[in-house]
């Protein structure tokens, strides 16, 4: 695991804080109308180190909420450690709260998609082992078709040079990181791992996805 908590150099400072401007944003509609809640949905990706995933669903306009943890294993109420070894059969993902009207599924999907590389088994840039898998886990009949005709046509169209090795499985219980992996970009913008990696695919989401951002939505 190439995490480390160590501090960046500050060259890359500005970026960063211009990157957290977004990522803390927070969307208000939810909170003022209640009723709206109730029609929030759930999705949950594995695309890596949850760390990324979550700073990247944090700014998608749409989505209310993003938590970090665990799914897929075979042992109940696996730690941060355990699920490190790969020997649980969890995966890190993110689970999302998100509202259809604003944001639809394959949306999603294709943030998913175009944010990691789902043609690397098992491996997302320096982070090795089954606990990086790339999968989507479905909460619904709808949420699986859709996913399996958005990998088809992913698949089709040739978009990665590589095959797509993302599964699509059902949800099972999701076990919720510590509050320490919780917001993680937020409270350590400065972090190493997080510069060299995380950063970059921030940049290349505002790139990609301009019009699907919190911010643009504000504007």
């Amino acid at each position: 695991m190439l995490r480390s908590f160590a501090t960046s150099r500050p060259k890359f400072l500005l970026a960063v804080v211009l990157l957290l401007v977004t990522v803390v944003r927070t969307d208000q509609t939810f909170a003022d109308d209640p009723a709206r809640s109730e029609k929030l949905e759930t999705a949950t990706f594995g695309g890596g180190c949850y760390w990324c995933t979550e700073a990247i669903f944090q700014q998608i306009d749409g989505v209310q909420s993003v938590k970090p943890g665990f799914m897929g294993g075979r042992s109940d109420s696996p730690t941060y450690d355990q699920v490190l070894t790969g020997r649980t059969g969890h995966v890190e993902v993110v689970q999302l709260q998100f509202d259809p009207e604003r944001v639809g599924y394959e949306k999603l999907l294709e943030i998913f998609w175009k944010t990691h590389d789902p043609t690397t088994r098992n491996r997302q840039g320096p982070d090795l082992g089954s606990q990086y898998r790339s999968v989507v886990f479905y909460h619904s009949d709808d949420q699986k078709q859709t996913a399996i005709e958005y990998k088809t046509l992913l698949a089709r169209s040739r978009t990665f040079r590589g095959r797509i090795v993302t599964t699509i499985e059902p949800a099972s219980e999701f076990f919720v990181a510590k509050d320490d992996h919780i917001d993680f970009f937020k409270k350590n913008p400065e972090n190493q791992y997080c510069e060299r990696y995380l950063v970059p695919k921030l940049e290349k989401l505002k790139k990609q996805f301009p019009d699907d951002l919190k911010d643009h939505s504000s504007k």
